[in-house]
């Protein structure tokens, strides 16, 4: 057999492969796997697989198309308004509050500004004796993102929080372009900030700073708990003078966060937060006689002049034990004395006589005293321009059978209200608004502190009294200056009328609050006043009237204007 090498094959045949040739390799195939397809013929991909594939690609695109066509065509607008809301950023432009001035222009209230704060900071006169009148404020208040979520200076007591509308303006709106790494790109003002209004006060800044000095240097002399004087004028209402201590010091509350020194306000058991000219209630004692003296007269119980004995006390049968008396005490020994001499030596046996009656002097009763004492403001709010007032009590049947367990209402118990004691209540502003009443003849006003708020001039008189009882009145409290219990304000510079008033507290009856109430120029009378010095000692002699005797000396070289 012969045996033909390939190549020769294909040189003879010029290179075309016969199907033996292709048998004869098939023969001598190589080790090949034949599970990874080695060695098999290869064989084209179907039609059917092709089809699949392009179907498979055809839908892919119609789904893409159609959310295509989704966004930019059917909500393409609402993309492109969110896309832009965020690119666009809306900023609160603060508002300034506005300034507050003393009636003699001195600014107690100002605005600066720190660099990393967007709003404007509050700056209160470092001048004791106008916290409570100035108040504090709770500055606009942000999340950890720096988002606001209070967007307003808030006033908190006082003035920043009685006319906190007026003053704190309208905040304005900016919106903020922005890119995608947050740099501002631009800025636009679409509402421009409304600031707040200016405020000018009746008060007399440094006249009330010197008030509170002496209020507060008599306390820490003599042990009293706290103290509060205002003055008032009786042709307008406006007051000239109201302050209160301790007080708090309106730059700490707004501005610093000292906790240890907001803690120690908190702490102070003379409570540094109430403004005791409004909202402190306080026994009044004897400065009510002056009022009782008024429904006496006007009831016709008595007359000016008649004289009742004071033996130094009068006595009544026991209402639960008859057996035993029941001693109401004066405060000393009087001897006869009438209407004006009652009440510049503070009588106490000639009020019990004409308010609850005794023998032969008829009183004008419980409902009576509750009558005019009402009819002077008392048990009521002034509804003047101040916060948190309080109303007081007037003693009467109802409040002592809720007060005290159904008990019924006994004389003694009216001749304990008609001196000012046994759950009277009554505060400094009400105080000073029915002495101004009084002094002028029986207008009564509307205590205010911004003069534009004024609405008092022109009102008439509506109390039933006659000018000749006030004037009696009146006279009485001239002589307790030139004779009586109110002696210390016998000043050579100006003729004061006034009465004083020494309520005792609790049972033990140890401590005491001290009173003067009055008005001045006696002849023409311009102002109001009442000066309360809180819980003191008994055995201590000055108050009230030391602090009134002060401040007027001070005024005398000061405010000469003023008398």
């Amino acid at each position: 057999m012969v045996f033909f090498s390939r190549k020769s094959l294909k040189s003879k045949r010029g290179g075309e492969i016969y199907p033996d040739e292709i048998f004869l390799d098939s023969s001598n195939l190589p080790d090949f796997d034949t599970q990874q397809f080695e060695g098999r013929i290869e064989k084209p991909i179907s039609k059917k697989a092709i089809f699949s594939l392009g179907f498979f690609f055809v839908c892919i695109l119609f789904i893409f198309s159609f959310k295509l066509f989704i966004l930019q065509i059917k909500e393409g607008n609402q993309y492109l308004i969110r896309g832009e809301d965020n690119r666009l950023e809306h900023s609160v432009i603060f508002s300034e509050r506005g300034i507050v001035y003393d009636k003699k222009d001195v600014e107690l209230i100002w605005n600066t500004f720190d660099e990393e704060e967007p709003y404007a900071i509050r700056n209160y006169i470092e001048k004791d004796g106008l916290a409570h009148l100035l108040g504090y404020v709770s500055y606009p208040l942000e999340d950890s993102s720096g988002n606001f979520y209070q967007i307003e200076t808030i006033g908190k007591d006082g003035v920043e929080n009685y006319f906190n509308s007026k003053i704190k303006g309208e905040n304005g709106l900016k919106i903020i372009e922005v890119d995608a790494l947050q740099n501002i790109k631009s800025e636009s003002v679409i509402k421009p900030p409304k600031n707040g209004e200016n405020i000018t006060l009746t008060i007399d800044s440094e006249l009330q700073s010197h008030l509170y000095s002496f209020i507060k240097n008599l306390s820490k002399d003599v042990g009293f708990k706290g103290g509060a004087g205002v003055i008032m004028n009786i042709k307008n209402g406006e007051i000239l003078a109201m302050s209160s201590y301790p007080e708090y010091n309106s730059n700490i509350l707004s501005n610093s966060g000292d906790k240890n020194e907001i803690a120690n306000y908190i702490g102070n058991k003379n409570n540094p937060f109430l403004n005791r000219v409004t909202s402190g209630l306080y026994t009044p004692g004897s400065i009510v006689k002056p009022f009782m003296a008024l429904g006496a007269l006007t009831e016709g119980v008595i007359t000016p002049d008649k004289q009742i004995l004071s033996t130094g006390s009068i006595s009544l049968p026991n209402p639960y034990y008859p057996e035993l008396k029941s001693v109401f005490k004066d405060w000393k020994v009087h001897g006869w004395v009438d209407m004006r001499r009652a009440l510049a030596v503070s009588s106490d046996v000639y009020f019990y006589e004409i308010g609850g009656g005794f023998e032969g002097q008829k009183g004008i009763g419980i409902l009576k005293i509750n009558e005019y004492m009402k009819m002077f403001g008392f048990e009521q709010v002034t509804g003047g321009e101040v916060i948190d007032e309080q109303k007081g009590v007037i003693p009467n049947p109802e409040w002592k059978k809720e007060m005290f367990d159904g008990e019924e209402w006994t004389v003694g118990n009216t001749y304990h209200t008609v001196i000012g004691q046994y759950g009277f209540q009554v505060t400094p502003l009400q105080v000073v608004r029915a002495v101004s009443a009084l002094a002028n003849n029986g207008i009564m006003l509307t205590p205010v502190i911004t003069a534009s708020s004024t609405k008092n001039v022109g009102l008439s008189k509506t109390m039933p009294i006659d000018d000749k009882s006030f004037e009696i009145v009146k006279e009485g409290m001239r002589d307790a200056v030139t004779e009586g219990t109110a002696q210390g304000l016998n000043v050579g510079f100006i003729k004061i009328g006034a009465k004083t008033g020494t309520a005792e507290l609790g049972v033990s009856k140890k401590y005491v609050n001290s009173w003067v109430v009055g008005f001045f120029p006696y002849d023409n009378p311009k102002y109001a006043f009442a000066v309360i010095m809180e819980e003191g000692p008994k055995e201590n002699t000055i108050g009230g009237l030391y602090v009134m005797r002060q401040l007027l000396e001070w005024m005398n070289i000061n405010r000469p204007e003023y008398f």
